[in-house]
């Protein structure tokens, strides 16, 4: 009974840390077409650290479940394998947000408008493997 509380948990936690994924790149696009400093650039940079704070405490609480998982399953599969580097491709993603804010909060952005929207398209990729791994279990 505990397995399928972690799995829901971990599901949940996993489809909100994603979004947040999803939507953070999103002001980023939005704020490279800012004036630094101007009243937009200010309210979309305050949106990206309270988005990023929470899905910080969202991805923690995500990985903490996970582990429950693998606790009750165990690392046997070879798909788990292969999800898990994955998910630290996708901590790593989370991370270069982070690095990214910084450079907005200290107006040394380089990157335009389309970097970011193109930057928003990795964690589609990932979140897509991710779930075909877990579905299909291929290996």
């Amino acid at each position: 009974m505990a397995y399928l509380w972690y799995k829901v948990l971990h599901i949940v936690f996993f489809a909100s840390w994603f979004a947040g994924l999803f939507y953070l790149p999103r002001i980023y696009v939005n704020l490279a077409t800012q004036t630094p400093g101007s009243e937009g650039y200010t309210l979309l940079l305050g949106m990206a650290k309270r988005l990023l704070r929470f899905m910080s405490i969202i991805a923690v609480v995500n990985l903490i479940f996970g582990v429950l998982l693998i606790s009750v399953i165990g690392m046997k599969h070879g798909w788990l394998h292969f999800k898990l580097l994955l998910v630290f491709f996708v901590f790593v993603y989370h991370y270069y947000c982070y690095v990214i804010y910084q450079r907005f909060a200290t107006q040394s952005n380089q990157q335009t408008h389309r970097f970011y929207r193109w930057f928003n398209e990795i964690p589609v990729i990932l979140m897509l493997a991710i779930v075909y791994l877990v579905i299909f279990k291929p290996f």
